[in-house]
């Protein structure tokens, strides 16, 4: 992720070369899998310079997502996203260990590939399922053969259905208000202060977007993000407590 203001703008500098070359050239261009806060930096610089961006990550609800610039209507013909699903699984499941996304993500940068070049990572259990560029997918398929002790093996999804969807853990949490800073303070049971910290730190997305509005209302349906601490859907007020209080209900990510 871009930390430093030089390389915030580079990055940008980036996307509108990107951008500029798409209409001068009359086609779609790539990004890699961009973060959170790079994405918000694609958004600032779409926005400056007028061009079309398309975000995905090769399923819903992926956070690390892949920018392609140019439009269907402009260029004339349809071009998909180049990400490719791999599914990560031990050779012999009986000796495998259990493994976690951090197992599952060194094991994947262990073989000397930038982080761009992976997006989100699935894990279950012993097996995972990742989404990679089309590029470094024969590269993963043949270099990826260990995940900390156990041998595994790497094979294209060529039908996602196949993936699990996310998990989800459903809670209900009494809030004063709908204010995106009262709820993400419930969710975590965060003070006020700290909640608020989060904000002006630039931890928090709601439906990609990165904002520093505490005070904005949460819609059900909205996807929040916090960086370092996780992600929720709202699904929005259930009823009034006791004391005549909403309480919201909450998809927490697994």
């Amino acid at each position: 992720m871009a930390e430093t203001d030089r390389e915030l703008q580079l990055l940008e500098n980036r996307f509108r070369d990107l951008a500029e070359r798409s209409f001068m050239q009359g086609i779609f261009t790539f990004t890699g899998f961009l973060s959170l806060a790079q994405q918000e930096v694609l958004y600032r610089a779409a926005d400056r310079a007028g061009c079309r961006a398309a975000l995905f990550g090769g399923t819903e609800y992926a956070e690390r997502q892949m920018a392609r610039f140019g439009d269907v209507s402009d260029l004339g013909y349809e071009e998909p996203f180049p990400i490719v699903c791999l599914c990560i699984e031990p050779r012999m499941e009986k000796f495998s260990e259990t493994f976690t996304h951090r197992d599952f993500l060194g094991a994947v940068l262990n073989t000397g590939i930038d982080r761009s070049a992976v997006g989100d990572i699935f894990p279950e259990q012993k097996r995972a399922w990742l989404f990679c560029t089309e590029k470094i997918a024969p590269w993963l398929e043949e270099n990826l053969t260990r995940v900390r002790h156990t041998p595994v093996c790497c094979r294209r999804i060529e039908d996602i259905g196949q993936l699990p969807g996310p998990t989800f853990l459903y809670r209900e949490e009494n809030v004063a208000s709908l204010r995106c800073d009262g709820v993400v303070a419930a969710v975590w049971n965060l003070s006020r202060s700290k909640s608020l910290e989060l904000f002006r730190q630039k931890k928090v997305y709601v439906n990609g977007r990165q904002t520093e509005n505490n005070s904005c209302l949460l819609k059900e349906g909205d996807r929040v993000s916090v960086r370092g601490y996780g992600k929720f859907l709202f699904r929005g007020e259930k009823h009034l407590s006791r004391k005549g209080k909403p309480v919201v209900g909450i998809d927490l990510f697994a």
